[in-house]
């Protein structure tokens, strides 16, 4: 295999897991019952309160002496997960806040974020631009982290690039944190969509009839309840309810400590649809029509079984607002968000066959019209199947877009085509040849043979492409634009 090597040269940066970088979670123990007829989870309650008060001080003390330098706040962490099983105490017993916080410690756990990898980046420029030497720009890098049992996170870095220092990254705060998650309103007209979405044509009259104009998950309890008491509903509406449950779930806010750096958010699984993974988010700078800007990202989420496309949208990343996509464009993994809008259209690529690069527009970023063929697999390195690397580029010859070709061995490489500016899903030309290879060093790791990027950033003559080896670390590379735009409207196809 031979990549463009005159198109690209690779920096001397990269980033590794770091198994230290660790979250405080919720831990419910096997709740199988024991012999003696018992929970497990009342079992270990049952041993707590049996302890006397000395022994239950000191060991809370212990306990946050050697966890707490570790996590922000570990006592309103334990007292949360405390909260979480409080149901299990026995009505009669009046216990003080120290076996509280050590009931909770019980059922809390550190969940190593990097434990396994830290790869797939996307690459931005960071909100804040001031303080910085000429020819510098300031960037946020998304990462996805992979911790025990393969479940996936979002990660930031933050750092600087210039043509004569190159790529530098800053070092991430020693303490990592989750965030709150809070409910948004959802309109009925989004749910209607929704629902035919994932189950087709339902009773949707006696829906509308009984669900308010705007609603979130706080009142879809109440709303539920209406559905499945009214007697003009009676088939499905055990799955509708369970429908929206999930819907309710899948749309939140996430909002982080202004106090804290970008680098110390993780954003973990939050809802159903994402309880085994949130995964290779394509970040792209979106700017409106208006001038001003805001950051979108799709995300695959993943529930163990199924796999969607969600929105993420930021001003700050510090405050995120998490939505579902619907329609067939937003099916599968890799789909990509435009910088703008297009001739009045959202527009983003999209693989929804697992197979082709797709082209689909939409009217409010939620919705998305049928996506129609891009590019097939044409060249024997993609043979297997093709997909974006992050949002298109804008340049004033074309969009450009990078790609990764799935070829023999399950081999992953990076290509590039230039589309029409206009008219996007007009295909200009196309490398015949990978831009992006990996090296011997790359060749090792969860997954052998991969490069693989979620989005690159212009600047200058460069094209930062910051890229994951082999599912297991991140590194970076500079592309020639001109050379490579120059390869790229010579119609090398």
């Amino acid at each position: 295999m031979v990549q463009k090597s005159e198109l690209v040269r690779r920096a001397g940066c990269t980033l590794y897991a770091d198994p230290s970088r660790v979250i405080a979670k919720f831990f419910l123990p096997g709740s199988e019952t024991k012999p003696q007829g018992a929970l497990h989870v009342d079992t270990i309650i049952n041993r707590v309160l049996h302890m006397r008060d000395g022994d239950v001080s000191l060991a809370l003390k212990n306990t946050l002496a050697r966890f707490s330098a570790r996590h922000y706040h570990l006592g309103e962490i334990v007292t949360k997960n405390y909260e979480r099983i409080a149901h299990h105490m026995p009505s009669d017993v009046d216990i003080s806040n120290d076996r509280k916080e050590l009931i909770g410690a019980y059922f809390t756990q550190e969940y190593a974020v990097e434990g396994v990898a830290l790869f797939n980046p996307s690459i931005v420029l960071h909100p804040d631009q001031s303080e910085l030497l000429p020819d510098q720009i300031r960037i946020v890098l998304s990462l996805r982290a992979i911790g025990e049992g393969h479940i996936s996170c979002i990660e930031f870095r933050t750092g600087t690039f210039s043509e004569a220092l190159g790529i530098q990254i800053n070092e991430p705060g020693n303490r990592v944190l989750t965030g709150d998650v809070s409910p948004i309103l959802l309109t009925r007209d989004f749910l209607m969509k929704t629902l035919d979405h994932h189950m087709g044509t339902v009773l949707y009259e006696e829906l509308l009839r009984l669900l308010p104009e705007e609603f979130d998950s706080d009142h879809v309890g109440d709303a539920i309840t209406l559905i499945q008491n009214d007697s003009l509903i009676t088939e499905g509406s055990g799955e509708i309810a369970k429908q929206i449950r999930r819907i309710s779930s899948a749309n939140y806010q996430l909002q982080f400590p202004e106090d804290r750096d970008i680098s110390e958010y993780i954003i973990a699984p939050s809802s159903v649809d994402e309880r085994q993974g949130v995964e290779d988010a394509r970040f792209t700078e979106f700017i409106e029509e208006d001038g001003s800007s805001i950051y979108y990202a799709t995300y695959t989420a993943y529930d163990g079984q199924q796999i969607n496309q969600h929105l993420l949208k930021t001003l700050d990343f510090q405050n995120f607002e998490i939505r579902t996509l619907i329609g067939q464009a937003a099916g599968n993994k890799g789909m990509a968000i435009f910088p703008r809008r297009v001739n009045g259209k959202y527009m983003a690529i999209s693989r929804w066959d697992n197979e082709t690069i797709s082209i689909a527009q939409s009217t409010d970023l939620v919705s998305w019209d049928p996506p129609l063929p891009l590019q097939f697999p044409e060249e024997p390195w993609e043979f297997v199947k093709l997909g974006n690397c992050g949002s298109p580029i804008e340049t004033e010859d074309g969009w450009l877009l990078l790609t990764h070709g799935v070829g023999p061995i399950r081999e992953y490489c990076i290509g590039a085509v230039l589309l029409d500016l206009a008219d996007p899903s007009i295909l200009i030309g196309a490398l015949k040849d990978p831009l992006l290879v990996s090296l011997a060093e790359e060749r090792e790791g969860y997954v052998p043979n991969v490069v693989y990027s979620c989005g690159s950033l212009l600047h200058g003559n460069t094209l930062i492409l910051p890229y994951g080896c082999s599912d297991l670390k991140t590194r970076f590379a500079y592309v020639d634009f001109a050379a490579l735009m120059k390869t790229l409207k010579e119609g090398t196809r």
